[in-house]
């Protein structure tokens, strides 16, 4: 038998530090423990060349239930659709009125912090809404 493997997601972006703080309101995320023999990000930065300062950041899901999330600059910008995404499940079990409006209020929160709203998916049962975030990158609120 196969033992479950650990993982992080890893995003590629140009602002590390301010996408992993975006994430970790929508998540409810911590900004992670800094890499080790370092007492805080600063100190990392500090001990890189001046072109790698800034250019790796980290957040962890403070229950320790969910993925880590790493954030690497990358020199070029977002050019084509995601081929993988997150879903952000905030009206699990929910249908119709009542998951639409959660979905909706969510939404709101994240458009003040930065995130576009897509579009809104309803059939008149089920919902999702399409969204990118501080830099672009989609995920669906579910």
């Amino acid at each position: 038998m196969s033992s479950i493997k650990e993982f992080q997601v890893t995003f590629d972006c140009a602002e590390p530090e301010r996408v992993a703080r975006f994430w970790c309101e929508v998540l409810g995320y911590v900004v992670a423990p800094p890499p080790k023999g370092f007492a805080s990000w600063e100190a990392f930065d500090r001990s890189r060349p001046p072109e790698r300062r800034g250019a790796a950041f980290a957040c962890v899901d403070p229950s320790g239930a969910g993925p880590r999330l790493f954030f690497q600059r990358v020199p070029e910008g977002k050019v084509v659709k995601n081929r993988v995404h997150l879903d952000v499940r905030v009206a699990t079990g929910l249908v119709g009125e009542e998951r639409l409006a959660k979905l909706e209020a969510e939404c709101a929160r994240l458009v003040a912090l930065g995130a576009v709203h897509v579009q809104t998916l309803y059939d008149g049962n089920e919902a999702c809404i399409p969204m990118l975030d501080i830099e672009g990158n989609e995920f669906c609120l579910d």
